[in-house]
């Protein structure tokens, strides 16, 4: 090899080495600032904790600082319009939920889905239904035959929950509906959070709260008395699931929960969003802070975390227009 031929070999070399390292310090660069989460729910809600646990955890993985931020109203939808009318610079993440999404159809929102970059759905939360151990009417047995009795007498028995047209209202039709209890002899009352809904059954003015088992932590008069998964919880030992009472198809009907960005972040910002959330789902921390709830941990994530959502939205669609709330 003569001179000038190695010095060219050399020189190529060189600058394809630098190449790469420049490229290698451009991944590493993101971030460079504070990077915040948005939660759609007050200091307390589940979205928030969720965002607070996740800048622990983030701030452990990266060395990035991770602020949280409230921005409630609309079941999420102002929170996902401040998101979109931001700049897609990867800095901005979102906690979401499926009440989050069904509230795009029932509210017939203008936000596009497909103008979010779906980064992690990471938690299952099991739909269940609860009663208040006190009431003479709180296993899912006496349940059904209080509602055939009212029916008997031209009355309604009352199911509460969060939201018309949300993820509890629609449970609260599947289940009527697996279960073969007419419709004409419940009612669902939406309140304005799940709290005030809880309130109602501890007050005995409801025979029935759709929620989470989660929601009855802390609260010994409430009890699972039938519960949306195939096996029992570890944590909720004496509630049965609806495959065990005879129930058809409502082994599956969950709340996630995870987090989303606007689309089109940098190639830089995505593959750290990405490779975040991959080390997330299986850190130690996180699993049990997930686990503590009585939620089971997953991980989805992109393309397939849209195609959830696609499908979500769909059949919220069929149930909203079942009850009269979407014409």
């Amino acid at each position: 090899m003569n001179t000038l031929f190695r010095n060219i070999v050399l020189s190529t070399a060189a600058a394809a080495l630098g190449l790469a390292a420049g490229a290698t310090a451009a991944l590493a660069a993101f971030p460079e600032k504070p990077i915040t989460i948005l939660a759609y729910m007050k200091p307390g809600g589940a979205a928030d904790i969720d965002s607070r646990k996740l800048a622990v955890i983030a701030e452990r993985l990266t060395g990035a600082k991770f602020v949280v931020k409230n921005k409630t109203g609309a079941g999420g939808i102002i929170a996902m319009k401040y998101v979109l009318e931001q700049p897609a610079d990867g800095y901005l993440l979102m906690a979401t939920t499926k009440s989050q999404v069904y509230k795009l159809v029932t509210a017939k929102s203008d936000i596009n889905v497909e103008d979010f970059q779906w980064l992690a759905l990471n938690q299952h939360d099991p739909e269940a239904i609860i009663t208040n151990k006190e009431m003479d009417v709180n296993s899912w047995e006496q349940v059904v035959a209080d509602a055939k009795a009212k029916a008997a007498k031209g009355k309604r028995q009352i199911w509460v929950g969060p939201a018309a047209g949300g993820l509890d209202h629609v449970m609260a039709m599947k289940t009527w509906a697996a279960a073969g209890i007419d419709p004409k002899s419940v009612k669902y009352i939406p309140f304005k959070g799940g709290k005030k809904a809880m309130i109602e059954l501890l007050g005995g003015r409801g025979v029935v709260y759709v929620g989470n088992p989660r929601d009855t932590l802390g609260q010994p008069k409430l009890k699972v008395a039938a519960l949306s998964r195939k096996t029992r919880l570890k944590t909720f030992p004496d509630a049965p699931t609806f495959g065990e009472l005879g129930v058809p198809n409502l082994d599956n009907e969950i709340m996630w929960r995870g987090f989303a960005i606007k689309a089109g972040i940098p190639a830089e910002a995505s593959k750290f969003w990405n490779d975040l959330f991959a080390k997330v789902s299986k850190d130690p921390e996180w699993v049990a802070h997930v686990e503590k709830s009585s939620i089971d941990p997953v991980y989805i994530s992109n393309d397939d975390f849209l195609k959830v959502i696609k499908t979500d939205m769909d059949e919220v669609k069929v149930w909203a227009k079942k009850s009269g709330i979407l014409k």
